[in-house]
């Protein structure tokens, strides 16, 4: 029997599905689906995710067959197929992606059979499809690289020993994830390589076919994604490498940085890094960022603090506050709905391995109900408590600083706002000095 959530965190599949979808520059969704369904998924994850949507296609102007009784009883492929014409008509994309809700899960409408009429007249037009009763939005996520996988990325000839591409930080579900791409990117060009986002810098449908080319698949997730690195290996030859949690500040993006460097270098058997620029760009980078936090010492007083969020951020807030910044952690609360037991004991290890505090206590919840249970009974002092919109009624039950870190998040507008890498490391420490 399925569980009863209290305020789960985000929307559907399909809602995961056309997020990650409209991040992406000149793609247009088609939904087969009810009417309701652009709005609600829209809503359920662009909407909660700092006041920031897709500016291509969303909500209300996301094209759909609307399916009624009738499209119910007797199917709604003709209906599809109007819809999927009057949409390249309209809206002049890169290209057109049709997605399945609930009603067309449960008829059956084959939509990839229409997407293979129009591709077979010349259209780029393709289906994904996965009704929204399948999953949550984090399985959305997977699903797109996986319809990628199989019918999108090009093979290729050719290696490109500098190209790499990012997975694991998902858009919208980690409201800050334009700026933390953008840092990440930085740095790798930095060091002299050449990045695939796919969710910046207008990258699109194009970046996506020729995405086969590059050197390594960069995962930074500490559980999504396998499956799919998997597939991509096994299909175009393109080797992983994971790293289990956002890299924040000094310490941990120094580490992050080596390591990719020794990955791309044993892989070709030759310096695609070489060790003199990669030494350089840590150096620069760490004064940059010390000679900051030697300005602010004594400002922030010493805080016990808990968490609650995707394991991403939890990992990484968590470290950079424990191992650069003497902040003690007391309480993480991972909300991902991690389930295998593997993926847990990965996440708890990069939790509580820290070097200058005692490891927090780590569990894992999905239920809202339970979560502000955990932060109002938690035994032991806490000062300073980070969140989703969700946790700060428990933050003001206690009485303690709040700062909002992760989704859902309604009170505040961010662009491209990062806490990863160097640089993000400081922007974070700043909002938690506003917010005392």
């Amino acid at each position: 029997m399925a569980d009863i959530l209290e305020n789960p965190r985000g929307g559907c599949v399909l809602a995961g599905i056309a997020s990650v979808l409209e991040a992406m520059h000149r793609i247009c969704p088609i939904y087969h689906s009810g009417p309701g369904c652009c709005m609600q998924t829209t809503a359920s994850e662009q909407g909660q995710s700092g006041h920031k949507s897709s500016c291509f296609v969303s909500g209300v102007s996301i094209p759909s067959s609307n399916m009624l009784e009738r499209e119910v009883v007797f199917g709604g492929i003709e209906k599809l197929k109007t819809t999927v014409q009057g949409s390249i008509d309209i809206i002049d994309a890169d290209a057109y992606f049709i997605l399945t809700g609930c009603t067309a899960g449960i008829i059956g409408d084959d939509v990839s059979v229409i997407a293979e009429q129009f591709r077979e007249e010349g259209y780029p037009v393709y289906a994904i499809d996965s009704p929204g009763f399948v999953g949550d939005s984090n399985l959305g996520y997977e699903i797109v690289w996986t319809q990628f996988i199989k019918d999108v990325i090009e093979q290729s000839e050719v290696r490109d020993e500098k190209l790499v591409n990012i997975f694991g930080i998902i858009p919208y579900h980690d409201p800050f994830w334009s700026g933390n791409l953008e840092e990440i990117k930085r740095l790798l060009e930095a060091l002299g390589l050449k990045v695939n986002t796919f969710y910046t810098g207008h990258q699109g449908i194009e970046d996506v076919k020729k995405c086969s080319k590059a050197a390594l698949n960069l995962i930074i997730n500490p559980w999504l994604f396998k499956g799919n690195a998997e597939k991509f290996e096994k299909k175009f030859g393109v080797p992983s490498l994971r790293i289990d949690g956002l890299p924040v500040g000094a310490s941990d993006t120094t580490a992050f940085l080596r390591k990719l460097a020794k990955t791309l270098n044993d892989n070709a058997g030759r310096e695609i890094v070489p060790q003199s620029v990669l030494e350089a760009v840590i150096e620069k980078e760490e004064d940059y960022v010390y000679s900051y936090l030697e300005q602010a010492i004594g400002a922030l007083s010493w805080k016990r603090f808990a968490i609650a969020g995707e394991a991403n951020i939890a990992i990484g807030l968590t470290r950079y506050l424990a191992n650069d910044y003497s902040f003690s952690p007391v309480l993480a609360i991972i909300t991902d709905p991690v389930k295998n037991s593997e993926d847990k004991e990965r996440i708890v290890k990069q939790i509580t391995d820290l070097e200058y505090a005692r490891p927090p206590k780590v569990i894992f919840l999905t239920d809202q109900y339970e979560i502000n249970k955990a932060l109002m009974e938690e035994e032991e002092d806490i000062s300073l408590i980070m969140g989703s919109s969700n946790e700060r009624e428990a933050a003001l039950k206690r009485e303690v600083q709040y700062l909002y870190t992760s989704f859902p998040m309604n009170e505040r507008l961010i662009f491209n706002r990062s806490y990863a890498g160097y640089r993000g490391s400081l922007t974070f420490t700043e909002d938690l000095y506003d917010n005392l």
